[in-house]
């Protein structure tokens, strides 16, 4: 990673679902300056999930949802912070099921995730991928409907 490119890119995103396709252009120009693009699928399918989980049902009146790009050399973490005290849960459901499979797929695609309060109102979600992307078998859903 050159020493002169951000070691961290933050974004506020109004709460509709077209910032989910604003925050994923952000992230794939994000990847490409730190020659991180071999992660690019596996990222953007993780920061689609997790931002429309927070625009779903994190959704605070007047607030806005942040994202957080953090590059490190084993690889990059996603947050996602919300101002809503709800916590998400990895609820599995069945195969004509055409919501609840994002948490999930996060859980197949990332080395690491977790909910991490926040220091005042809400909650970040995060995931951390690894510099390698892994052949995941949550490559099916990337054209789920949400």
């Amino acid at each position: 990673m050159d020493q002169d490119k951000p070691v961290m890119v933050v974004r506020r995103w109004r709460q509709t679902a077209g910032s989910v396709g604003r925050a994923r252009a952000e992230l794939r120009t994000a990847l490409a300056n730190w020659g991180m693009e071999g992660i690019e699928d596996d990222a953007l399918l993780v920061l689609s999930e997790l931002l429309t989980n927070a625009v779903r049902h994190g959704r605070v009146p007047g607030r806005e949802v942040e994202t957080r790009y953090i590059p490190s050399p084993d690889g990059l973490r996603i947050e996602v912070h919300d101002a809503s005290g709800a916590r998400p849960s990895m609820a599995l459901h069945g195969e004509d099921a055409t919501r609840g499979r994002g948490l999930p797929v996060v859980d197949v695609l990332a080395a690491r995730w977790g909910v991490t309060p926040r220091i005042g109102a809400g909650k970040l979600v995060w995931a951390e991928l690894a510099a390698e992307a892994p052949q995941g078998d949550a490559r099916e859903f990337a054209d789920y409907p949400r």
